[in-house]
Formats: C-alpha cells, sequence, structure tokens
C-alpha cells in the first residue's frame, strides 16, 4: 500500500512538473497542420510547401526533453539575395535532445562551434556569430564556405551578422545546405527602430516574436547547455525589479586601425588594417569584452546573466538576444562566444527511453493587450499586418468605411505576419480587425495607389 502511495505521490509530482518546466512548456507546438511558406526572388508571392512547420512533438523523461521537428518556421522564408543558392529545406522530422535540469560549467568555458548551438522555440536553428570563413593572410583575402575554394586561417573570423546582411530574409535568418537558421535576433528588419535592410520591402515576413520596449521579451529558445534563451528585454535587476531595460551586451568594439594582436594582447598571424573594406565590426576579433559590474542589465562573458524570469521566477542562468539602443542586433548576439553551463544536448538519431508526450492545449489567445502594426500606411500594393506572436490562428479583416468587409486573411499559428494584396482594391479608407478568443483589436489604413 506505501509503495502504491508513493507512485501515485511521484506520478503527481512528474505531472506538475511538466507542466511547469518551461523546457517541455515552452515549444511552440503545431496543432493546427500549418506548412512552411517560403519567396523566391522576382516574386513577392509566397509559395506554400508541403512541409509542417513549427514544432511538431515534444516528450520528455526524468531527465530530458526531445523536439521532434523539421526546422522550418511558421513565417515565410527567404529569399536570400547573395546568391545563396539554398532553400529553407525540411530536416525530416530532426530530434533535439536538452537537459531538463542543467548545469554550470565550472572548469574552462566550451567554445560554441559552427553549426547548431541552439534550438530556437520554433524548431527553427541557432547558429553563432561565424559563417566558416576567416582572412588567408598569405594571399590576402577571405576564404571559406562552400563556394570559395580556398580555406582562411581561421585567425581572424568573418563576423556573419555584419558580413552577410545582403543574404538574411525579412526575418533575419538564412539557409546553410537547407538548414534554415538565425545567427542573431530573431525579429523582422522592419520593426527595429533603423531599418538596416529593406528586404520587408518587397518580400515581407516576420520572425519568432516582436520587440515590446514596455514589457519582458519572451523566453524564444534554448542553447546547447539547456539555459533559456530570451528575447531583447528584460527585468533591470536581477531579482525581478527596477522595470523593464534593454538587456545590453558587454562586447564592444575596440579601438584598432590594424589587426595584428586579439583583445587580451595575444600576437596572432595578420588580419587586414581597419578599412571601409573590411570596417571594425567585419570580424569576430574587432571586439573586445568590458565588464559592466555596476550595471546588472548587462550581460556576462557568455552574452547571459542569473536573473528572474516570468518563466523562472526562483530564478535561473539565461542568455539574451541582444540589440543595440536601434532595434539592431548586437554581438555576441544571443549565446557565445562560449557556454555557461556544460553543454550536453545534441541532435539524436532516436528516443532510446521510455518518454512521455507533452500534449498540453495551448492557452486561448488573447487579443486585449496585443501589439498591432500595419504598413505601409498609406499603402498601395499591399498591407502587412504584423502582431505579436500567435498560440493559434486568428482571422484578419478589411474592412471599408460603410462597414462591408472586402477582404479576410489569417495570421498563423506562431507566425506573426498577414498580408493582404490589394489588387482589387479601390483608394480609401479602411479598417483592419484582428480577432481571437473573444477579444478584437481595429486599426485605420489608407489605401492611395
Amino acid at each position: 500500500m506505501k509503495r502504491i502511495v508513493f507512485m501515485l505521490l511521484l506520478l503527481t509530482q512528474v505531472t506538475t512538473w511538466a507542466q511547469t518546466n518551461p523546457a517541455i512548456t515552452a515549444w511552440l507546438r503545431n496543432t493546427t497542420g500549418i506548412t512552411g511558406r517560403h519567396y523566391v526572388s522576382g516574386n513577392p508571392t509566397p509559395i506554400n510547401d508541403a512541409v509542417l512547420a513549427n514544432v511538431q512533438t515534444v516528450q520528455y523523461s526524468n531527465n530530458w526533453v526531445y523536439v521532434t521537428t523539421n526546422g522550418i518556421p511558421a513565417y515565410i522564408t527567404g529569399p536570400f539575395l547573395d546568391g545563396n543558392p539554398s532553400l529553407a529545406t525540411s530536416r525530416n522530422g530532426a530530434i533535439f535532445r536538452f537537459p531538463l535540469s542543467p548545469t554550470q560549467n565550472t572548469g574552462t568555458p566550451t567554445n560554441t562551434t559552427a553549426g547548431n548551438i541552439g534550438l530556437f522555440k520554433n524548431g527553427v536553428a541557432l547558429f553563432d556569430y561565424r559563417d566558416g570563413v576567416s582572412w588567408k593572410n598569405s594571399t590576402s583575402q577571405i576564404c571559406g564556405g562552400p563556394i570559395m575554394g580556398c580555406t582562411g586561417d581561421g585567425v581572424w573570423n568573418r563576423d556573419a551578422v555584419y558580413a552577410e546582411r545582403v543574404g538574411f530574409d525579412c526575418a533575419k535568418a538564412h539557409p546553410a545546405m537547407g538548414n534554415y537558421h538565425h545567427h542573431q535576433n530573431p525579429s523582422a528588419f522592419n520593426l527595429d527602430l533603423v531599418v538596416i535592410s529593406n528586404i520587408c520591402n518587397t518580400y515581407p515576413s516576420d520572425g519568432l516574436y516582436v520587440i515590446n520596449p514596455n514589457e519582458h521579451s519572451p523566453l524564444i529558445g534554448f542553447a546547447y547547455d539547456g539555459f533559456p534563451i530570451y528575447g531583447a528585454y528584460g527585468y533591470a535587476n536581477a531579482d525581478g525589479t527596477g522595470g523593464i531595460v534593454r538587456i545590453k551586451s558587454s562586447y564592444q568594439l575596440r579601438n584598432i586601425t590594424t589587426r595584428t594582436h586579439y583583445a587580451d594582447g595575444t600576437n596572432v598571424t595578420d588580419g587586414p588594417a581597419v578599412s571601409t573594406t573590411y570596417p571594425l565590426g567585419y570580424f569576430r576579433e574587432d571586439y573586445e569584452f568590458v565588464a559592466h559590474p555596476s550595471d546588472p542589465s548587462y550581460l556576462d562573458v557568455h552574452n547571459g546573466r542569473f536573473c528572474v524570469t516570468p518563466e523562472y521566477p526562483n530564478g535561473t542562468y539565461c542568455y539574451f538576444a541582444t540589440v543595440d539602443a536601434n532595434h539592431n542586433s548586437a554581438y555576441p548576439y544571443a549565446v557565445g562566444p562560449t557556454f555557461y553551463g556544460n553543454r550536453t544536448a545534441s541532435q539524436v538519431a532516436s528516443i532510446t527511453e521510455a518518454t512521455t508526450q507533452y500534449t498540453l492545449d495551448n492557452a486561448e489567445f488573447d487579443a486585449s493587450g496585443i501589439q498591432v502594426k500595419v504598413y505601409p500606411n498609406p499603402a498601395q500594393e499591399f498591407i502587412a499586418i504584423q502582431t505579436d506572436s500567435q498560440p493559434t490562428n486568428s482571422t484578419v479583416w478589411l474592412i471599408d468605411e460603410l462597414g462591408k468587409v472586402v477582404m479576410t486573411g489569417e495570421i498563423l499559428q506562431g507566425s506573426t505576419l498577414s498580408i493582404l494584396d490589394l489588387i482589387t482594391v479601390y483608394n480609401g479608407v479602411y479598417f483592419v480587425k484582428i480577432a481571437g478568443g473573444n477579444t478584437e483589436k481595429t486599426v485605420k489604413v489608407v489605401v492611395n495607389k
């Protein structure tokens, strides 16, 4: 009898823990059958793909959570205008395993590496700053990657976020041999305070979340050491007090004109002098770490801190997707250049232990607190309606001044964007209404072709 009672208590504890552990509950599961979409260069109409987007299943054991995904987001991917021949392609139900109780690495920190170093909550890969390209001193050229035909020294390593900007889509991502990934804060270019890429003008899409300076940014993923990754804003103080502030990287550009030494003084193989061709920030080694012990909104050398968050009221170590004052991505972007914890997560071929599938339904969508942006306004060819990320599908209506619905659309689960083509719409004043659950929000828009 005692054994039965003990097992019942244990089952209750495991069930409660599974429903509250963000490593299990935070993943954006595809419960509506939404598939991926992509643009091709020259065609602003997205193409529907026959690949399920977001996360397909979440399973957990006593120590691990297993996330199955095709690596395709609900938001529209592409095009990649730097000559990248890849499209975002399915990872065919790849399984990623994360620890449920991550631990600090108390020894020598583990460097981040090329390829996956984490997973966003929609199943899309996180890469670090690098793109596999570095300076080759003997020939005074940039080398690396699949198409250059040469290998760099690996001493002065190119920063992908800076050097490959023209190849990112509106969501600030691109594929590597089909593996679609973000190196940086996964929000759309056109929603930054200072827009540094015009890709969204022709190929509007959305990212994983919309930056809201007035609220704590959402949990957006997990690093390969198992610790969570948050968006750009958090509590000013680690204990959850002080209001909402931008969480800042402690890395800054060095004051150098030549590239002969690292920030710690190490004499290394020379890189190119600082110039308009290779400006500061072109290479990862152009940055140095400067601690800010009196300001807890600055992060540590791993780009994280121990702090209270909405999902972890008792505190946890977490990383932040850092941006500057203009909301442009700031090095080291999310995680790195080293992990805080022990890197134990990985992609696995199969699940070899007994697991329970997480099936708790998503919470009902409440539109009362969402942020809605309609652009361009006035509009000519299309209207893009951008909101916070949706846990379920919601409906969008375009309504004329007489109250007639002239067009409808959807914002799909896990997405933040609906695009209405205005080819059959006359000039005039209209209203965009978005509704989900029992609430709605309306925005005035002008069509002026």
